[in-house]
């Protein structure tokens, strides 16, 4: 009976200093934010606009030549697609670095999917080094999936940071731990079953 009690508290310790671990790590695990020197810089569809200016302030830093904003054109809000409501917020927003801003058309609502449009986008430039700009929480999840599905390309990965949406410290807003739960669902539902399609 002595034996079954210690292995059982002993088990409950262990459990609790995982879930623990987990808390505290939890939302640190997803970000990567590693930018590298590139010849494209690729700013994926979604999230606010928070993602489009990280790429343009790494486009301006030096950080590569070129940038593409991916935005979908097989859904329409208000009478517009994304891709020509991108198209009309670079026009207005790129400034100096207008030259070098493109649209990169995608379908499709997932990161997956877009991998295959973000080559069609990339191979007319010869790029083979490529800096991928998301959304901080997504980043472990987007960089694994350009890796695995465009493999003649070299990634890195920088974190576009929004405060409304997502912190590391998850647990401490509301809405910070739902976008912490879905992304931990969507990384292992990668991990388990899309990765290997």
């Amino acid at each position: 009976m002595r034996r079954w009690r210690r292995r059982i508290i002993l088990s409950l310790a262990g459990l609790l200093l995982l879930l623990i671990f987990f808390l505290g790590y939890a939302g640190r695990f997803l970000v990567v934010d590693q930018p590298q020197r590139s010849e494209a810089i690729v700013v994926l569809a979604g999230g606010r606009d928070d993602r489009y200016y990280k790429g343009l302030e790494m486009l301006g830093k030096g950080y590569a030549n070129i940038l593409f904003l991916d935005a979908r054109t097989d859904v329409v809000q208000f009478g517009r697609t994304p891709f020509s409501m991108g198209q009309a917020f670079i026009q207005t927003s790129a400034g100096a670095l207008l030259d070098k801003a493109r649209m990169c058309p995608i379908t499709g609502d997932s990161t997956d999917e877009e991998a295959g449009h973000v080559a069609d986008c990339l191979r007319p430039t010869g790029a083979r080094r490529v800096l991928l700009v998301t959304s901080d929480y997504h980043t472990r999840r987007a960089f694994q999936i350009v890796r695995v599905r465009l493999p003649q390309y070299q990634w890195s990965v920088a974190a576009a940071h929004n405060r409304y949406d997502f912190g590391v410290n998850w647990w401490q807003h509301r809405e910070w731990a739902k976008t912490a739960l879905l992304e931990w669902t969507k990384l292992l539902w990668w991990e388990a079953v899309d990765r290997w399609r």
